[in-house]
């Protein structure tokens, strides 16, 4: 009981960190329809960030944390402007293409930035764990956890009750109506990369005091926020958050009760599963049918 119990707080911890990489994917693709296969880059920017901020230059907590999630949303915001916005063909795969290019050129420049040799970072907080069940609860889990709960609710709120989220959303149902409607899709777009990038740097803030960062750190990361937002149901910001929740639970008792080897390979199989059952995720909006 007690193995099982510190599985399920571990599954839970890394579970929120996928879902904040898989709230960043839904919301850009709930805005652009644009998957971007570059998002772990920025996840790993988060970290490497904040470690260089917080650890190395040793400014306050709350600075550092603003400085590297600012670096995510500046980042973000360059690269739709730079390489999305000027594609001669925009099509879906030519900006996935374009999308893994990214990530593979900001995982070589990270590389030359912070070398190879990966980095450390202390907890936010300096208390002590939480005994329940003869379980360890740790502080940085809780931060973990309520940071990704803080996130989905404000993304949802601000894409569902303000008039710049609806705009964004009418963006990516319709970009020609949107604009005929007056709504800058440009500017739409721009906003929606650097809000997306900037969840991913939030996540790589909150993994770094729990793993090693290091420039290779995003490819992975990214590939499991994807699969978190494909089992939930890509666009739905909950289902993405629910998906991650589940991913990492499972990964955690798969590896502390079965094999460690197979951490990984479980969440491919659970996503060709959830793909072969409900092609659109598990709590994917149904679409209106068309006559």
């Amino acid at each position: 009981m007690q193995e099982i119990v510190q599985y399920l707080f571990s599954g839970i911890t890394t579970g929120a960190v996928y879902a904040v990489i898989a709230v960043g994917l839904s919301m850009l693709y709930s805005s652009t329809e644009l998957i971007n296969f570059a998002h772990g880059e920025f996840v790993m920017i988060g970290a490497l960030v904040m470690v260089t901020l917080w650890v190395h230059l040793g400014l306050p907590l709350p600075v550092a944390v603003a400085g590297a999630v600012a670096a995510g949303c500046v980042l973000g915001i360059v690269f739709e402007r730079f390489a999305i916005r000027t594609a001669r063909n925009p099509e879906p795969i030519t900006l996935i293409i374009i999308t893994v290019g990214a990530g593979i050129f900001l995982k070589g420049a990270a590389m030359i930035v912070w070398g190879k040799d990966p980095f450390s970072m202390p907890s936010f907080s300096s208390h002590e764990s939480i005994e329940i069940f003869g379980a360890a609860l740790l502080p940085q889990s809780i931060w973990i956890v309520t940071a990704a709960l803080v996130l989905a609710g404000g993304i949802h709120l601000f894409l569902k009750q303000t008039l710049t989220g609806k705009a964004m959303v009418a963006c990516a149902v319709n970009k020609k109506a949107a604009w005929l409607s007056g709504i800058p899709s440009e500017k739409m777009g721009i906003l929606a990369f650097g809000i997306s990038t900037g969840c991913g740097a939030i996540a790589g803030i909150f993994i770094a005091p729990i793993t090693m960062s290091s420039y290779d750190m995003g490819t992975i990361l990214g590939l499991k926020g994807f699969c978190a937002a494909m089992i939930g149901g890509l666009g739905s910001l909950w289902g993405a958050f629910a998906g991650g929740l589940l991913l990492g639970i499972l990964e955690s008792l798969g590896a502390g009760l079965i094999s460690s080897g197979l951490k990984d390979a479980i969440a491919f199989v659970l996503l060709l599963l959830i793909l072969y059952i409900r092609p659109g995720g598990l709590f994917a909006a149904k679409e209106a049918k068309r006559f």
